[in-house]
């Protein structure tokens, strides 16, 4: 993580919700196969905090082997790129006319400033919700409210449920939030194909004097 995170994530930690999250997933982590592997859990802060300026809510990370390395909907180099994430660059497509990318990899988002940040930021093996209600909520919406309060002028994106119950803990008169239907194959044909989300938030950045995003 960057270190401009540091002193807000090293308060958290200290709090007793996440002092008993700390021993489940240490349990967890020695019993089972979890996602991602323990030193990417927080791949999601290295993105210094000033530097945020987009922030995209996931639900938890991929239980696929190889897939998951702590960014939201991101999977590892020369892994197949999931059906969520590959609706995601269609629509950005159509969108911007950006070219479908070859790699699923979104680390070229977050160097941009774009946070990647799931619900649940960890998950077992083959069984997707796995992890949630352990804590990992509590702790996403305490950042999520630090964005809020600590930044102005930022572009929150929540597709699908989990991402849109956020909402009530984002000002709208500091930041734009843009919601749409989960990219899933499930329900992208439910409001997620044709949200214009990425040329909503590039035309946001540059009126606030922020460089836009290459999708």
């Amino acid at each position: 993580m960057h270190d401009s995170w540091r002193p807000y994530l090293k308060a958290e930690f200290a709090k007793p919700y996440f002092m008993t999250l700390s021993e489940f997933l240490k349990e967890a982590y020695a019993a089972r196969t979890i996602y991602p592997p323990k030193q990417q859990v927080f791949n999601a802060f290295a993105t210094e905090l000033n530097e945020v300026k987009v922030v995209i809510i996931g639900q938890d990370p991929y239980h696929g082997p190889h897939q998951a390395h702590g960014l939201a909907f991101s999977v590892s180099e020369r892994v197949a790129i999931p059906p969520s994430l590959l609706n995601i660059f269609k629509e950005i497509h159509d969108d911007t006319g950006a070219p479908l990318p070859s790699s699923g990899n979104l680390w070229r988002w977050a160097e941009q400033g774009v946070m990647l940040l799931n619900n649940t930021l960890t998950v077992e093996a083959h069984r997707a919700g796995s992890h949630r209600g352990r804590g990992w909520e509590e702790f996403t919406n305490v950042m999520i409210k630090l964005l809020n309060n600590e930044r102005e002028h930022l572009v929150f994106l929540l597709w699908g449920r989990d991402a849109r119950g956020k909402k009530d803990l984002i000002d709208s008169s500091r930041h734009l939030i843009l919601e749409a239907a989960h990219p899933s194959p499930l329900s992208a044909h439910n409001g997620f194909f044709g949200c214009r989300h990425f040329s909503q938030a590039n035309a946001y950045l540059q009126a606030h004097g922020q460089k836009e995003i290459m999708w």
